[in-house]
């Protein structure tokens, strides 16, 4: 009676764990930090869109599924995808080390640097401990850019961490931060082509470490879910292969 009793219950804990593990969606909830433009923004009329979306959304329909998005501040989006609050995190996450021991990664569908920014009248040429000794730098909380600026400059300079994009933006402009360390395409579009005209580029392209800036950026699926991993994989290259995907790439980005 008892091992008959364990026999059932393994099957239910199977069935049970099936059933999370599931690659017959044919919904997808997405967890995306906003805004993060012009990966993922808001127009001035509530619509969600931005190069993450537009591709998601895509992939949805090659697939033949639908597509809702749920907004969840960056710091708490991987906890998010563990409690179920979503199916898949599609929001410029990086692949990493750190974080491939706790989802699983699709296929990367985009690769960006890195970049400080700040004021065009800055005396920083170069970042460096040198340079940046006694500085002020800013980073949206919980991402690679607050683990390289911490690790690399947070001996010498004071680093401030916000929960959104937009709010580390009003304290450059107010002058509060000397600079920005953000995603290249983020910092491009929020800073250098808007009405901020006063901002620049401040050093090179930065790539490296591995580490830290690791293989691009994909989306993150709970670790059992590889079949349904597997199905954006196919259907990302899809994209690539019928010309949908540089169509997307070119609407947001121009250099």
């Amino acid at each position: 009676m008892k091992n008959a009793f364990l026999a059932s219950l393994a099957g239910v804990v199977l069935v049970f764990g099936q059933a999370h593990a599931r690659d017959s969606y044919d919904h997808v909830r997405f967890g995306v930090d906003v805004p993060y433009e012009p990966m993922q923004y808001r127009t001035p009329d509530g619509e969600l869109t931005g190069f993450d979306i537009d591709l998601g959304n895509a992939l949805c329909e090659q697939m033949g599924i639908t597509c809702e998005w749920i907004e969840q501040q960056w710091d708490g989006i991987i906890p998010g995808l563990m409690a179920r609050n979503y199916d898949a995190i599609m929001s410029s996450m990086t692949i990493n080390e750190e974080r491939r021991a706790q989802v699983l990664f699709s296929d990367a569908y985009f690769t960006p640097p890195s970049a400080w920014f700040g004021p065009v009248d800055t005396d920083i040429e170069m970042p460096s401990e040198e340079s940046l000794a006694g500085r002020t730098l800013g980073v949206q909380r919980g991402t690679l850019q607050d683990s390289y600026a911490t690790d690399f400059y947070g001996d010498v300079a004071s680093v401030r961490r916000y929960s959104s994009v937009d709010d580390m933006l009003l304290d450059m402009e107010s002058g509060r931060l000397d600079l920005v360390f953000v995603n290249y395409p983020v910092g491009k579009t929020t800073l250098l082509d808007s009405e901020r005209s006063e901002y620049r580029v401040v050093g090179e392209m930065i790539r490296e470490p591995y580490e830290y800036f690791g293989d691009g950026i994909a989306i993150a699926f709970r670790p059992r879910d590889e079949a349904l991993a597997e199905r954006f994989n196919e259907a990302l290259a899809a994209l690539k292969e019928d010309g949908t995907y540089d169509e997307i790439h070119d609407r947001y980005f121009t250099d």
